[in-house]
């Protein structure tokens, strides 16, 4: 196939480039001049320099295409520009989504994220929940516009999309605020385990890949809505398999969760002063996140996607590998 990839230089996007070059396919990546394309260009992938939102030039670069996986988004908890999420998230969707239906691209594959939902009522949640009344980042808000607008133009304009919602994702080159989170912890910098009784879903980058293609491959999952994740852990059970994974012990202290919210608060002020994130990326939208939780039952897109999950501790001891490999300690 010749499939058009959005964000193939991510901590996903990158691991989707690999197993599509593996399996023969034919690559098209868009990417802005400043990105690092060595990994894509060594993949045999065809660098297509372009901004998101320039709806001409990424129409004729998926002209011929089969398939478009859109992955580009601004993800963070903190940035020092907020309007940059509805440029990005929703805008940048737009353009994008726009530009697939004009080349006449057969599937579209939007990877989304479950932070749209909010806090569903009922646990676990599953795709047929109605969504919580709020999300709780300026992330969330965003791709949560993003996704209605996917959603209106395949009812309205018979865009041939899938839509992804995953959880947590784990897994080496993960630089996110997931992946700081266990890079502190590993090195002993979080003083505390956050959030001991929130609940959050799981998924291994390569499960997220798999469904990714399953989904890409299957004619009737148009207009579908899957979210992906594993494994249900509460924070203190997910920081003792990560520190086991790293061979390092959990951190002694327990603070109360209103003194965390408290100190994200702090930490949020002084980054919007300073423009510098905040320490262990505990901004308010991270904190109000994670209290939260996402705790929701993937097992439809196993089932119908028909693919397993990875168990967290693998996952999370790839994770650890790369991270210690990066640092000179492999």
């Amino acid at each position: 196939m010749n499939v058009f990839i959005t964000g193939g230089t991510g901590f996903i996007g990158s691991h989707l480039a690999r197993r599509l070059a593996a399996d023969g396919h034919s690559l098209r990546c868009l990417a802005r001049p400043t990105s690092r394309t060595d990994e894509l260009r060594a993949l045999g992938a065809e660098i297509i320099t372009a901004e998101l939102h320039d709806r001409a030039a990424l129409t004729r670069a998926m002209q011929g295409c089969d398939w478009l996986f859109h992955l580009a988004n601004l993800y963070t908890m903190w940035h020092p520009h907020p309007q940059e999420f509805q440029r990005t998230n929703v805008e940048g969707t737009r353009c994008v989504m726009e530009a697939a239906l004009a080349a006449g691209v057969g599937k579209v594959v939007y990877l989304s994220t479950v932070a749209v939902l909010g806090k569903p009522a009922g646990r676990p949640f599953n795709e047929d929940s109605q969504p919580g009344p709020r999300q709780f980042s300026a992330y969330g808000r965003s791709k949560a516009a993003g996704d209605r607008l996917v959603q209106q133009m395949v009812r309205e304009r018979g865009l041939p999309a899938v839509t992804l919602y995953p959880g947590i994702v784990l897994g080496p080159g993960d630089d996110k605020p997931s992946g700081i989170y266990i890079q502190d912890l590993i090195r002993g910098k979080v003083p505390t385990p956050i959030f001991r009784r929130s609940v959050e879903t799981y998924a291994a980058v390569q499960d997220v890949v798999e469904a990714a293609l399953r989904a890409a491959e299957r004619p009737e999952t148009i207009g579908r809505r899957y979210l992906i994740g594993g494994e249900r852990l509460n924070g203190m059970e997910y920081v003792r398999q990560i520190c086991e994974a790293a061979g390092v012990r959990v951190p002694w202290m327990r603070l109360p969760d209103f003194f965390v919210i408290a100190a994200a608060y702090f930490f949020t002020l002084r980054s919007n002063l300073s423009g510098n994130p905040p320490p262990w990326g505990l901004s308010v939208d991270a904190a109000w996140t994670l209290y939260h939780g996402f705790d929701f039952d993937g097992s439809r897109a196993a089932r119908e996607l028909g693919f397993s999950y990875t168990p967290v501790r693998q996952a999370l001891a790839e994770a650890v590998a790369w991270y210690r490999e990066r640092w000179g300690e492999g």
